[in-house]
């Protein structure tokens, strides 16, 4: 399965890319050098974080790029009154009588704790296309689902949220 990214996603990802190999790289291996020094390795703690901490840099490098390699690019070609990329919605759910907002996002921004909901999400699917006002069927799976209404789109193009750490 492809992820599903905007240029923006491509380009945060390439600066991190960039930023991780050119300063992150360096820095770590000058850590591990510096705790190699410090004599035997079997019971240095320094020497192992710092191994660690380069792994996990170039763990993350590699992460980066193979997402950037088999990204499929999206355009957001919803209409200025329809739910889109990027716009925040206000939701109600008749079976809570709750009100919420969500911003609809990519898969790599998403963040349910901060209200931001994946293209890709039960929910994020339901959204997209659909106008302030109309009722939605929110299918969970094949057997269980719910239904919200549009209350609100409000549009923006601010993309600048980071990149989820995974």
């Amino acid at each position: 399965m492809y992820d599903r990214l905007t240029k923006k996603d491509i380009e945060k990802m390439e600066q991190e890319i960039e930023h991780r190999k050119l300063v992150v790289r360096k820095e770590a291996l000058e850590d591990v050098k510096e705790a190699r020094a410090h004599g035997d390795l079997s019971e240095n703690f320094e020497y192992k974080a710092a191994k660690k901490y380069k792994n996990e840099n170039e763990s993350r490098i590699r992460y980066l790029e193979k997402m950037i390699k088999t990204a499929q690019i999206i355009e957001d070609d919803s209409s200025n009154t329809e739910v889109g990329m990027n716009d925040t919605v206000k939701v109600y759910f008749e079976e809570d009588d709750l009100e919420e907002e969500y911003k609809i996002v990519t898969t790599v921004r998403s963040n349910v704790l901060n209200q931001m909901i994946s293209i890709e999400s039960p929910m994020g699917k339901a959204l997209l296309k659909h106008k302030a006002g109309d009722r939605v069927y929110v299918a969970v799976n094949d057997k269980v689902g719910y239904y919200v209404q549009i209350r609100e789109i409000r549009k923006s193009d601010d993309e600048s949220e980071e990149i989820n750490k995974f």
